[in-house]
């Protein structure tokens, strides 16, 4: 059991983030095989040929989506950790830790829906504002140690 509260608040964040990623990376591969656009030939030549080694607009906008998870929700994984160590209280940091899952969510919402701009860049900058807080916060509590 973790006695910590702020990093079991983390851990539960961190673990719905790991299983949305895990589901942008699902979608992804069935809009694949609905649409027949496979990245690779072998994939292609095992659905059907060659003539389905291709690009599709909609597996690119999945794919996108979860390229973005993977360049935004690993550094939070990192941050959030480490925030964690530092001993904020336990409702600034579920603030933190909830704001960035719920942007998440929207944001990859936004992208796999086509949902009207800027809903999108909005959740990204939403995301992105927890993450700036966090490093500051972490920053400041090493410095004395640099």
């Amino acid at each position: 059991m973790i006695r910590n509260e702020v990093f079991s608040c983390f851990v539960f964040y961190a673990v719905l983030l790991v299983i949305k990623m895990y589901t942008i990376a699902i979608i992804t591969g069935q809009v694949r095989l609905r649409k027949k656009a496979f990245a690779n030939p072998e994939d292609a030549l095992r659905h059907g040929g060659l003539q389905f080694h291709r690009e599709d607009p909609y597996v690119e906008r999945c794919r996108r989506a979860h390229l973005n998870d993977l360049e935004n929700i690993l550094p939070f994984l990192f941050l959030g950790a480490v925030y964690s160590l530092t001993g904020p209280s336990l409702t600034v940091a579920r603030l933190h830790f909830l704001v960035f899952f719920l942007a998440r969510v929207l944001h990859s919402l936004a992208y796999l829906l086509a949902l009207q701009a800027p809903t999108r860049s909005l959740a990204y900058t939403a995301a992105q504002v927890p993450c700036v807080s966090m490093a500051v916060q972490i920053l400041m509590s090493v410095a004395s140690f640099a």
